[in-house]
């Protein structure tokens, strides 16, 4: 079962993209991490913006943080969320409706 979110969960399809969005300026905020984002997913820095308005793209930039633990809890500390917040907005994205209490 999905942590409930701070937000409101009669809009998770709204609170999965506002963390996604919210994860891509994560990663961006640090070169070394943005740097290994765009090794990893192919993009450029030409390309992303483009890339980001995409849903199933914010999906994929929450599963990369759910690849990698350390940079998964960072992140939910960040925005004061437990991880798993983070792990059920990446389902939402996915298509696959969270199951918030």
């Amino acid at each position: 079962m999905c942590a409930k979110p701070n937000r409101p969960a009669k809009d998770p399809a709204g609170f999965a993209t506002d963390i996604g969005v919210a994860a891509l300026g994560f990663i961006a905020q640090d070169e070394r991490r943005l740097s290994r984002f765009l090794d990893i997913s192919g993009l450029g820095p030409q390309n992303l913006r483009k890339a980001a308005a995409e849903p199933t793209f914010l999906g994929a930039v929450l599963e990369y943080l759910a690849a990698d633990e350390k940079l998964l809890i960072a992140f939910a500390e960040s925005r004061n969320l437990p991880p798993e917040a983070i792990l059920c907005a990446r389902d939402a994205l996915a298509g696959r409706p969270p199951d918030w209490p």
